[in-house]
């Protein structure tokens, strides 16, 4: 048998940042991870915001103000939370934007821009300023949250579809590079999820769009996708990368 890293399904003691960990996804990883025993940077736009989510999560996680579309700020903030918990072993890229914008609307431009910058930018960003650290983990975890926007595509939603596609292909690329160093990186595709994004849809049609849309016929849970990303940052989940797993009720599975 050949010399065999840490194979165990516990991230406690581990050192995991999330962005966009205010709330949605973001939070419920940020809450799960913290509960499973890792130490958590819970980073967002909004400070206070933070700090309610690390209150929550207890001792085990502290909050950071992080504006992830400025890159100096991104390598200031990486490095002060490897400051803090003195290593980092998990970094999941979840900050997003919605950028519905139709293709002659005068702002798509703008809305464009952001979602490049937001979406796909700064998982680079990210990645390339926690580098150090996760070289010299012993269990190295990359996850990076795309879409099924970035499997297929919904009219007028084209700067999205952009960036998380190229999320998905950002994943792959990472993956192969990184490889040598042991470090895994993965990307979730979630499907309808209850968030912030997807509040402003009537319920009844969230009804209707899960039943006809869906295997599981409803909407998915914050939760429900937290607990993708958190099997994919165990230890044991050492020969997976450069995948992409749709967390989705079935949604790709469906024909109409």
């Amino acid at each position: 048998m050949s010399d065999a890293p840490d194979r165990s399904r516990s991230v406690a003691g581990r050192v995991a940042i999330v962005t966009g960990a205010a709330s949605g996804m973001g939070r419920a990883t940020a809450l799960l991870l913290a509960r499973e025993g890792a130490k958590v940077a819970v980073t967002d736009l909004d400070l206070a915001a933070c700090e309610v989510v690390a209150r929550e999560a207890d001792a085990n996680a502290k909050a950071f103000a992080l504006d992830v579309s400025d890159g100096e700020a991104i390598k200031r903030t990486v490095a002060a939370i490897a400051g803090h918990f003195g290593s980092v072993d998990i970094l999941i890229n979840n900050a997003g934007v919605s950028s519905f914008a139709a293709l002659d609307a005068a702002d798509y431009d703008d809305v464009w821009t952001r979602a490049i910058a937001v979406m796909l930018t700064a998982h680079q960003r990210m990645v390339r300023a926690a580098l150090p650290w996760l070289r010299a983990s012993d269990a190295p975890r990359i996850v990076n949250i795309a879409s099924t926007e970035g499997l297929g595509a919904t009219p007028g939603d084209t700067p999205y579809v952009a960036a998380k596609s190229g999320v998905v292909g950002l994943t792959r690329g990472l993956a192969v590079d990184l490889g040598r160093d042991g470090i895994t990186v993965n990307c979730i595709c979630p499907g309808p999820i209850h968030t912030g994004m997807t509040d402003k849809v009537p319920g009844a049609d969230k009804v209707v769009f899960a039943k006809r849309r869906t295997a599981l016929r409803r909407y998915g849970e914050p939760e429900e996708v937290a607990h993708m990303t958190l099997s994919l940052v165990l230890p044991a989940a050492s020969y997976i990368t450069g995948a992409a797993i749709p967390v989705d009720g079935g949604l790709m599975a469906r024909n109409a």
